[in-house]
């Protein structure tokens, strides 16, 4: 069976495309966006900050090299017919904005009903993790989460939490610092049954009214 959707096979195939730098490249990147700020890259302080953040961005945004389908693609069907909700909550997430390139730091919750099908709770954060090593926004990071979930283990339903704060707002612009941003995808009996979304809200400890409607 073909695990891999269209819209997934065509994104990979648009990144597989693009001609990637060289890490020379990336470093000159670097030195020019120093020289531009107004510094001089050949001090000593910075004379190794192109190389530094070559590598940086190597483990921000190891996500793209990674397959979300491919980490769900290993379930098990020995539950002794489990069938309740599973939940995974409070999980650490860092992503970057695809606006200004700066850090997005908050939580993430997970859950599903299985239907006959468990995988491994590491493959849920791994999922969040791999697409959260790319350029995101929030919204687009939860329904990714959300429908690659869907798509590869078909449960009863799925739903994602995440709030963050985003840097972009607290250290520059608008500069409001403790404001958090929360969004929510429910899919199946999340989004179904009003009941089984707040027994999921409830178990998070969601704030009110995320998740509703």
């Amino acid at each position: 069976m073909n695990i891999h959707t269209p819209a997934h096979s065509l994104a990979a195939a648009q990144r597989e495309a693009l001609t990637r730098p060289t890490r020379e490249e990336a470093e000159a990147a670097v030195r020019t966006l120093l020289l531009w700020a107004g510094d001089d890259p050949t001090r000593e302080g910075l004379v190794d900050t192109p190389a530094r953040v070559a590598r940086a961005y190597e483990e921000f945004f190891a996500g793209y090299e990674t397959d979300p389908v491919e980490l769900l693609a290993r379930s098990f069907e020995e539950t002794d017919g489990y069938d309740e909700m599973v939940v995974l909550r409070d999980i650490r997430l860092e992503t970057h904005c695809e606006h200004h390139m700066v850090p997005i730091i908050g939580r993430a919750h997970i859950g599903y009903i299985p239907d006959g099908r468990v995988v491994g709770i590491s493959k849920l954060a791994r999922v969040l993790e791999t697409y959260a090593k790319r350029l995101q926004i929030q919204e687009k990071l939860t329904a990714q989460v959300a429908n690659t979930i869907e798509q590869v283990l078909k449960p009863k339903g799925v739903a994602v939490v995440i709030e963050a704060q985003h840097q972009c707002m607290t250290t520059r612009g608008i500069h409001k610092p403790g404001v958090s941003m929360v969004t929510s995808r429910m899919l199946g009996a999340f989004r179904d049954d009003a009941s089984t979304r707040r027994e999921f809200m409830a178990m998070i400890g969601a704030p009110r009214g995320a998740g509703e409607g």
